[in-house]
């Protein structure tokens, strides 16, 4: 019976125990996708917390790639200390630290990003003797223009046809406008002339009569 209890004891704190490192672990952020220009500079944002203090020489970084065709693993970056940028493969050449470890920063920046850059990039941090936690992972895709989402798209297309119907409307009543008010100012003028003869052929009649 006693060892029954012990048994279940010892379970649950193994349990507790597990819970507590999963919760107490590292913390590894990144944004989920990033976009970038064909030949610019692209940031990839990476941060971290610890339970443990933070130093530069009891944190590790290790970046890796994974490409869209689903090849193989490679490494991108490795920082102990001291930055240690690739020197082979694709990324020789274009990546650079521009983290800071005190801050908690564990960001690279790839130099004239191309297209075969696109993929899955991994950051993970340890900060000994906190070793445990989730890796931070974000997808990169290299266009050779910024895009512009369908939506804002759309917008601008409505935007513009809405524009172009009111300026239509716009001419149309201006139009109608003066030429309303044309017809009226020839209308005023015909029928002051027309009141003129009259007065002038009465004046003729009563002169006539007169003599």
């Amino acid at each position: 019976m006693y060892r029954t209890w012990f048994q279940l004891l010892a379970l649950l704190g193994g349990l507790w125990l597990s819970g507590v490192l999963r919760v107490g672990g590292m913390e590894v952020s990144t944004p989920e996708e990033v976009e970038g220009v064909n030949g610019t500079d692209v940031t990839l944002k990476c941060t971290f917390k610890s339970r443990h203090p933070v130093s530069s020489s009891t944190v590790i970084v290790s970046w890796n790639f994974r490409p869209l065709d689903k090849g193989a693993e490679e490494s991108v970056f490795f920082y102990q200390q001291e930055p240690y940028p690739p020197t082979e493969g694709r990324f020789k050449g274009h990546a650079v630290w521009s983290g800071d470890i005190m801050r908690k920063d564990a960001s690279i920046t790839l130099l004239d990003a191309l297209p075969t850059f696109n993929g899955t990039y991994t950051c993970q941090v340890h900060n000994l003797p906190d070793v445990h936690g989730i890796n931070g992972e974000l997808v990169l895709r290299v266009v050779n223009k910024a895009t512009v989402s369908e939506a804002r798209i759309l917008l601008i297309a409505v935007g513009g046809a809405i524009g172009l119907v009111l300026l239509i409307l716009s001419v149309f009543v201006a139009v109608r406008f003066f030429r309303r008010k044309h017809a009226d100012t020839d209308f005023e003028l015909q029928t002051g002339n027309e009141n003129w003869k009259d007065g002038m052929e009465w004046e003729h009649v009563l002169g006539n009569g007169e003599t």
